[in-house]
């Protein structure tokens, strides 16, 4: 009989193009497959649970990995992230425990167990002799100390494949400091006479998911706090992957377990304030696999390539891309208001309140780089772009010879130009499609005194362009400094208004802004000032005259780890900071090629 694979003989092996995107989440929601994914790494983390209130420390939330776990593409996937134990502030009471975290696939689920509570060194108020054990969970709580007559709490159980038991409450009478929390690869330590016990150790899950938060370190045991009657005692060290320290000499007040890693809340001691740390939140990180693994014969791997299962090569970078995405700006109105400066859009330098979110999501690939020209004579600016990037071209001035007197709209707005029958003209709106952060201001209007027209400056991207006064054109709007490259380089200023007649022409806004221009009906009363153009790849306006308005610029920066390349040679330009950034620079349009 003929067999339909080609001979071979074997376990169904299966495609996933997931590119190898990790998503952490942090909060209950859904998660949805790329169309591409079949298989994902999954590790899931509950909440830790609080330390008690004297003496144990919390017990880590579980931390449970699944590899290779199927899935179906383009699906939304239930997680719930599992809430750290509330922290204990009154009675000698246990620790509370944290809450479950799961990774909802119904063909495999997966549900972390959450940390159990500190054992506390007495059952309460007027109860039997004795001290409470640590509660169980996906690693168990540290046991209360002896304190009152009796033996000290053992530490709680923790459950398989996800934590490890609490340590136990130190033995010694009088002496009374708690065991340390479990954590996902240690147990934690017994209490001493000096010292309640440290946490145990947490898990480094950073080899998967390099780019994970708290570095892919996740379930550490809370510390036990140091209750010591007649000689001071430290609290217990918080295991690593975000378990809080406990109580004590040392310590004065437990301190909870890190957000969003699943650690144990610290133990509290017998001093003041006495109220015991809160578990760390849990968190589920997902992986999306490209794999491809084991012997295919070509008619397997067409209907892979057809159904857009088959890897590629292409990965999700898992990096933060930082940008610099200027436009072209317009150019000055004829003898009239300064060109508006192009758009101005960055993340990670620059001030603070214009800077966006960088890039988190990208991909290795090839990418199209757009590099707006600056807007001829009277034209508007071009828009350049990069990715989900674009930042809209500067607007034109407004005219103060011809019409219309009013600047146009842009990426930062066009100056305007006083109109022949005295009013002000009209300035050109900034941020024109709106962003957040804002990518420019508008132009000022103009001034039309007895003895001819003053016209007004292009907004900047920092600042409106100035209105004209009766004795002086406005001056550009000022642009925005930015150190994405290495030195401090100011980008889209405005460009200044030009007059008529008279002195008073205006410069261009910081940051390549062109200065405007002065002209004579008759060259003899007064010499006549040419307009400047806006600086190249700088977004700056064209000072009114006309002239034209700055060509803009694309940067990008991400960590070494990044590679770029680019073309053509004479619009590219690769370099790396002195830090190990990589940067790729962009004169004029061409293309990106992003590797890692």
């Amino acid at each position: 009989m003929a067999r339909t694979n080609g001979g071979l003989i074997g376990k169904r092996n299966i495609t996933s193009f997931g590119k190898c995107k990790v998503t952490s989440t942090t909060s209950t929601g859904n998660l949805c497959t790329q169309s591409g994914t079949r298989l994902v790494d999954v590790v899931t983390v509950a909440g830790g649970g609080s330390g008690a209130r004297v003496a144990g420390g919390g017990g880590a939330g579980g931390a449970l990995l699944s590899l290779s776990n199927p899935v179906s593409g383009s699906t939304q996937y239930p997680i719930t992230v599992g809430g750290g134990g509330a922290a204990k502030t009154s009675d000698n009471l246990v620790g509370n425990c944290g809450s479950n975290s799961v990774f909802g696939n119904p063909v495999s689920p997966q549900t972390a167990i959450a940390g159990g509570g500190g054992g506390q060194n007495c059952q309460g108020s007027g109860a039997s002799p004795g001290n409470g054990p640590g509660r169980a969970g996906g690693s168990g709580g540290g046991g209360g100390g002896r304190g009152c007559a009796g033996s000290a709490g053992a530490g709680g159980a923790g459950t398989s494949c996800q934590g490890n038991t609490g340590g136990a409450g130190n033995p010694a009478a009088s002496k009374t400091s708690g065991g340390g929390g479990g954590g996902a690869c240690a147990a934690g330590a017994d209490g001493s006479n000096s010292t309640g016990g440290a946490g145990g150790a947490g898990k480094d899950f950073s080899p998967i998911f390099s780019t994970a938060p708290n570095c892919g370190v996740y379930s550490g045991g809370g510390g036990g706090g140091g209750v010591c009657a007649g000689s001071p005692a430290e609290g217990g060290v918080g295991g690593t992957g975000g378990g809080g320290g406990g109580e004590g000499t040392n310590r004065s007040s437990a301190v909870a377990g890190t957000a969003n890693t699943g650690g144990g809340g610290g133990g509290a001691g017998a001093g003041t304030p006495q109220n015991s740390g809160a578990g760390g939140s849990g968190i589920v990180v997902v992986k999306e696999l490209n794999k491809a693994s084991g012997v295919w014969n070509l008619k397997s791997q067409l209907k892979a390539l057809q159904q857009g299962t088959w890897p590629d090569g292409t990965v999700v970078l898992g990096v933060n891309l930082n940008y610099l995405v200027v436009a072209g700006a317009g150019g000055g109105g004829n003898i009239g208001g300064g060109g508006g400066a192009g758009g101005y859009r960055a993340s990670g330098f620059g001030p603070s309140p214009l800077r966006g979110s960088a890039l988190s999501a990208l991909e290795t690939g090839t990418y199209t780089i757009t590099v707006g020209a600056g807007g001829s004579g009277t034209n508007n600016g071009n828009a350049s772009t990069f990715s989900t990037i674009t930042s809209a071209g500067g607007g034109k001035g407004g005219n103060a010879s011809g019409s219309p007197s009013a600047g146009s709209a842009g990426g930062s707005g066009g100056g305007a130009s006083p109109c022949g029958n005295g009013s002000t003209g009209t300035a050109g709106a900034g941020n024109t499609p709106p962003t957040d952060p804002s990518q420019g201001n508008a132009g000022g209007i103009g001034n039309h005194p007895p003895d001819r027209r003053r016209s007004a400056g292009g907004g900047g991207a920092t600042a409106v362009g100035s209105n004209a006064t009766c004795s002086n054109a406005g001056a550009g709007g000022a642009g925005a400094p930015n150190t994405i490259l290495g030195p401090d380089t100011s980008y889209a200023g405005g460009g200044g208004g030009g007059v008529q007649a008279q002195p008073g022409n205006a410069s261009g806004g910081a940051g390549g802004g062109g200065a405007g221009g002065r002209y004579c009906q008759s060259p003899g009363l007064c010499g006549n000032v040419g307009a400047v153009a806006g600086a190249a790849n700088t977004g700056g306006g064209g000072g009114g005259g006309p002239a034209n308005g700055g060509s803009g610029i694309v940067v990008l920066r991400a960590p070494s780890a990044v590679a770029f390349s680019g073309s053509p040679c004479c619009a590219f330009t690769a370099s790396t900071h002195p830090g190990g950034d990589k940067i790729a620079k962009f004169t004029a349009s061409g293309t990106l090629t992003i590797s890692k």
